[in-house]
């Protein structure tokens, strides 16, 4: 596997890459669904909502109930998410990874579709500290894979698109990063069109890191 060349910046999606978020987002969807007495999500519905902006997520799960759209919407915003952080399960490696990578002076970023619950995921977990620049779906006006959020950070960074990498597993982050021009990472997704894939997190250091 060639190595990464020159690169100044990793950036990260969150959902599917930091953490194994699927069931606390399951949880999470489903309990609005339930509030408003509709049933729990199909298959279908619950990889929808790994992707997706919770407005989007929101508004997809109750297409079917439309007159409940608005309500539902309100009744996210007002949702206490802690309750359901306790469902994520940090992917293996990740403290190791982010603690080489800043000890080698790289910048990180994270660019997600999450909205105002991405804060409270990275305090609970003791991440905030890693990160140099963190954009949410609300800190952009076009989320992904619309590549504002990538531009928003290398900008803050200073940087050259060929001067990062972004992290990502799916078709989104990958619409992004090409988008920008952002060499990508393929996490656990052997399918997904990428530059590189990898398996773990740990090889992303094997990547980019010099060798000693």
């Amino acid at each position: 596997m060639k190595a990464l060349k020159q690169i100044k910046a990793v950036i990260f999606d969150c959902d599917g890459v930091l953490f194994d978020s699927k069931q606390a987002n399951i949880n999470f969807y489903n309990s609005i669904r339930a509030y408003f007495g509709l049933p729990p999500m199909d298959k279908e519905e619950e990889d929808y909502v790994h992707i997706h902006t919770a407005h989007e997520s929101v508004d997809y799960i109750f297409r079917n109930a439309p007159h409940l759209r608005e309500k539902a919407q309100q009744y996210r915003l007002n949702m206490d998410y802690s309750p359901f952080i306790k469902y994520m399960k940090m992917e293996p490696g990740l403290v190791q990874l982010l603690d080489q990578l800043k000890k080698h002076g790289l910048k990180l970023a994270i660019a997600t579709n999450r909205s105002n619950t991405i804060g409270p995921v990275l305090e609970y977990f003791g991440l905030k500290k890693f990160f140099d620049m963190v954009i949410s779906s609300l800190d952009v006006r076009n989320t992904k894979p619309h590549p504002e959020s990538l531009y928003k950070i290398l900008d803050y960074l200073d940087i050259s698109n060929k001067e990062a990498v972004y992290i990502g597993d799916s078709t989104v982050d990958y619409e992004m990063a090409k988008a920008a021009g952002v060499p990508f990472i393929a996490y656990k997704n052997k399918g997904l069109k990428a530059d590189y894939h990898v398996d773990s997190l740990l090889d992303i250091s094997r990547l980019i890191l010099p060798s000693d």
